[in-house]
């Protein structure tokens, strides 16, 4: 059990600085959804919730807790925030399907309920986050990645 809830912020420190996650969602089935942030600051902001305001780096399920732990990172939660009007709904994942050759043969979107698909992905479908478990040294990576 996460000491993490939907809507924490989580301030992860690095030696580079501090970096910001928001865990978003839980779901039955799977890890948390959380929300990544852009940058690195060399201490809190002041305005923390106009911070997680912003457009995240990216989404993913992860059980945050647990991978900041694994990688030895310290964490803590540094606030909470209500979910911006857009995000509060459960994300869509997309998922590619491929054939036996490893083409795509079409792309399953999944709502945290039930199943869609489509052959081809348009722009909003080609933003969505990809429906997988992000590992601890992806976690790291993206945390760490240049703004």
């Amino acid at each position: 059990m996460s000491r993490y809830q939907p809507g924490d912020i989580v301030e992860i420190r690095l030696e580079q600085g501090l970096a910001y996650a928001q865990l978003t969602h839980e779901h039955e089935s799977y890890p948390p959804v959380v929300r990544l942030f852009r940058g690195l600051s060399d201490s809190r902001p002041s305005d923390l919730e106009a911070h997680v305001a912003q457009a995240p780096r990216l989404t993913a399920m992860i059980p945050l807790e647990q991978a900041l732990d694994r990688l030895g990172l310290a964490h803590e939660k540094a606030g909470s925030a209500a979910l911006p009007e857009d995000e509060r709904k459960f994300p869509t994942f997309r998922m590619p399907i491929r054939d036996k050759q490893g083409e795509i043969v079409y792309w399953w979107f999944w709502d945290g309920q039930g199943l869609s698909y489509s052959v081809e992905l348009d722009a909003i479908q080609d933003s969505l986050p990809l429906r997988e478990v992000m590992s601890s040294a992806r976690l790291l990576q993206e945390l760490q990645a240049p703004a």
